[in-house]
């Protein structure tokens, strides 16, 4: 099942997509919700990003093929960081850079988990038990922050500014995450195509490991990271991350600053 979240006759609602048409649900998407009134065809709907969520928790090195190329360490666990939730992007919407910033855009196309239910200090055997379900992440950078200050590695500032969080087009249940790949390709040229299998933390020790240090809430996204292929961005690029099951989230890139 795939669910989205979108604008319609100038109100937000959430539901399911399916074979072009949408149907409203009412209540909680993560709780008890129910049919409410007739599809919807998709052309006449605009799609946002398909969840809220209150934080994105982002993976660096967690692939072995970018750590190889990189000369990288396998790490002991997992390296993440936040993205704040006003970086949030949805599908068909404009990636802009932020200001006062004129270096390098990166794209890494990911898969996101989806958190359904509050998950603290969770076994990994018990950790799946909490993913609702998967969706398309592209983790924008501004890469050339990231080690401006040599004292500092900035990945919050690289990562969370404005239109950074790209999510989308829906969130998709049912799927195994650990047998998914993740496509990602510019102006119709692939730059990336990798298998899950080659995570370093599989998406149930994730959520599990991710849970003992912070509680994941429902709408919680994991972008689970990236491997070789991601490059930099120019202006009038669209960039189209996709997994199969899931859909294709597509951007373009205007080099002109947010807000």
């Amino acid at each position: 099942m795939h669910w989205v979240r979108f604008l319609h006759d100038g109100g937000t609602g959430f539901g399911t997509l399916e074979d072009g048409v949408v149907t409203p649900h009412e209540g909680d998407p993560f709780g008890r919700h129910a049919p409410a009134g007739a599809g919807i065809p998709r052309a006449a709907v605009e799609l946002l990003a398909p969840v809220a969520p209150g934080k994105i928790v982002g993976l660096a090195n967690n692939f072995h093929a970018l750590i190889e190329k990189m000369g990288g360490s396998v790490p002991a666990e997992p390296l993440y960081f936040i993205k704040a939730n006003t970086s949030l992007n949805g599908p068909g919407q404009p990636i802009r850079r932020p200001r006062g910033y004129d270096g390098k855009i990166i794209f890494e196309g990911e898969l996101g988990l989806v958190i359904g239910r509050t998950c603290r200090n969770a076994a990994p055997a018990e950790a799946l038990e909490a993913l609702f379900g998967c969706t398309c992440v592209n983790d924008v950078t501004a890469i050339g922050l990231l080690k401006k200050d040599p004292s500092f590695p900035q990945w919050t500032r690289s990562k969370a500014a404005d239109t950074f969080g790209v999510l989308g087009p829906a969130v998709a249940t049912g799927l195994d995450p650990s047998a998914l790949r993740v496509r990602t390709e510019v102006n119709g040229q692939e730059r990336q195509n990798y298998p899950v299998t080659d995570m370093v933390f599989s998406p149930a020790d994730l959520i599990s490991r991710l849970s003992f240090d912070l509680t994941l809430e429902p709408g919680d996204v994991i972008a689970c990271g990236t491997s070789v292929g991601v490059g930099s961005l120019r202006d009038g690029d669209v960039v189209t991350v996709s997994i199969e099951g899931v859909g294709e989230l597509t951007n373009p890139y205007e080099d002109s600053p947010a807000g």
